[in-house]
């Protein structure tokens, strides 16, 4: 699932020149495509806050940009395919302006940076996820003529002090970002290859940046990390003070019991009781947690170096209802990895049965060049195989999701209002608790407002109400 965005307009009150660097600099526009995960999209809030430093403004045309970065996604082939597509539709704007800066930033960048540079006519500038500090001084150095790159992983960057441009806001749901990089060596990811050792943002600057968004009026905000469970932070001035993702967790929620707080994404190696009970313990932290399995097989989940197994995850998933008996639990699954057998993928379908999944995000196999499994196994499942398996994958995940979302028919959610619904200007849309999707009549309720809906029916991705007292 790859998502491409572009930004809002952002107004400014300075005029035609802006000082950097003790020379005038021509006020410039900044456009910005956001492809891949949550952590990508807040990535290029921060790449926005600091060139707008440097006398950028961003806008919501390419036409009209005199830079334009792709922020982009390595996890999949396709994911990297789609970027080298969109680079070949931005030629002709290369050939209207011939002063247009392309660059090509994030886990790509990182991933194939030679191969990047070499595109003469198409790439000027590229950059990795923890080198976004030093773009006004590479955008110099393109101004120069010559190509800039800077993919150094840094074992310090958090970019915490930096208070993120929100772009395409609804100025009521924001990310914070709570850490960088990860240290789990899944043998199919090229995360830890293209955004480094992982290392946690200072407990404060998240509360902080978390407080300056309610009283901007923000009335949720999701907490980003690889692996959230591992969070882990010491205060540099007194060794003493340390802080885990479940003091974090608490630490933002009692910022304003009207700030609803989510996370993204937990590890079944690492979630512990103790972030179970400190969600059950808050009610603005949403009964709701993104815990990938990959696979139901414990020896491909040993192929694929996630440390735990079919058993473990099922404790840690009992536990989780146990605590929090109406929590929402989405998954993550992949058919088709090295050596995959039908055994195998039979145990994938058993445990989505037996766990039942609100919903999952579902892909087959796809090797990254300089992972451990492509140095390592022999990619032997037949295409068309891996396909099948994923067909039943979907198949069974959406007859779970409609079995779910049906027992919520009858019952009374509390929903944040975030838009209108795609569908009908005459209907809200939301999530309730568990992060589903709920439409319902606009009536007099207002944007970013809560309010108390009956589930009256339900499809597969969604539940239908009305607003009651």
């Amino acid at each position: 699932n790859i998502v491409t965005t572009t930004t809002k307009t952002k107004t400014t009150e300075e005029e035609t020149n802006t000082v950097v660097t003790g020379k005038a600099k021509p006020a410039r526009n900044l456009y910005i495509e956001s492809y891949g995960c949550a952590m990508n999209f807040s990535d290029s809030e921060i790449i926005a806050s600091i060139l707008e430093k440097d006398g950028f403004t961003t806008i919501n045309s390419d036409n009209d940009a005199d830079v334009i970065f792709l922020n982009t996604c390595a996890i999949r082939d396709n994911a990297e395919n789609r970027i080298w597509t969109r680079l070949q539709d931005l030629k002709h704007l290369k050939k209207k302006n011939p002063n247009l800066v392309v660059g090509v930033l994030g886990c790509m960048a990182e991933r194939i940076k030679t191969k990047l540079l070499d595109q003469e006519k198409l790439v000027d500038i590229v950059v990795g996820p923890d080198a976004y500090r030093d773009l006004p001084a590479l955008l110099e150095k393109v101004e120069d003529g010559h190509k800039a790159v800077n993919v150094l992983l840094s074992r310090e960057e958090t970019y915490g002090e930096i208070t993120p441009v929100r772009l395409n806001t609804n100025g009521i749901n924001a990310f914070i970002s709570i850490m960088r990089g990860c240290d789990n060596m899944c043998s199919f990811c090229v995360v830890p290859f293209t955004r480094g050792r992982e290392r946690s943002r200072d407990a404060h600057s998240i509360v902080a940046e978390a407080t300056d968004l309610v009283s901007k009026g923000y009335k949720e905000v999701t907490l980003l990390g690889q692996n959230v469970d591992s969070y882990k932070w010491t205060n540099p001035e007194d060794e003493n003070q340390k802080v885990n993702f479940a003091q974090l967790l608490e630490m933002v929620a009692l910022v304003s019991p009207d700030l609803r707080v989510r996370f993204s994404t937990s590890h079944p190696k690492d979630i512990t009781d103790e972030v179970i009970h400190t969600i059950a313990k808050y009610e603005n932290i949403c009964n709701y947690i993104h815990l990938p399995i990959q696979s139901g097989s414990s020896r491909v989940l040993n192929l694929m170096n996630r440390t735990y197994d079919r058993e473990w995850f099922m404790e840690r998933t009992n536990k989780i209802r146990e605590i929090i008996p109406e929590c929402g639990i989405s998954t993550d699954v992949i058919t088709g990895f090295c050596t995959e057998t039908e055994e195998d993928h039979q145990e994938t379908l058993s445990i989505m049965e037996w766990a039942q999944f609100d919903f999952s995000y579902m892909y087959f196999y796809s090797e990254r060049p300089g992972t451990l499994a492509a140095r390592k196994y022999e990619d032997d499942v037949p295409l068309e195989v891996k396909k099948r398996r994923l067909q039943e994958v979907i198949d069974l995940q959406h007859k779970i999701s409609k079995k779910k979302n049906a027992t919520y028919i009858g019952k009374t959610y509390k929903v944040l209002i975030e838009g209108e619904s795609k569908k009908s200007g005459d209907d809200y849309k939301g999530r309730n608790d568990q992060n589903v999707t709920v439409i319902f009549p606009k009536g007099n309720a207002q944007l970013g407002q809560y309010v108390n809906v009956l589930i009256e029916s339900s499809t597969t991705t969604s539940l239908i109400g009305k607003i009651v007292n």
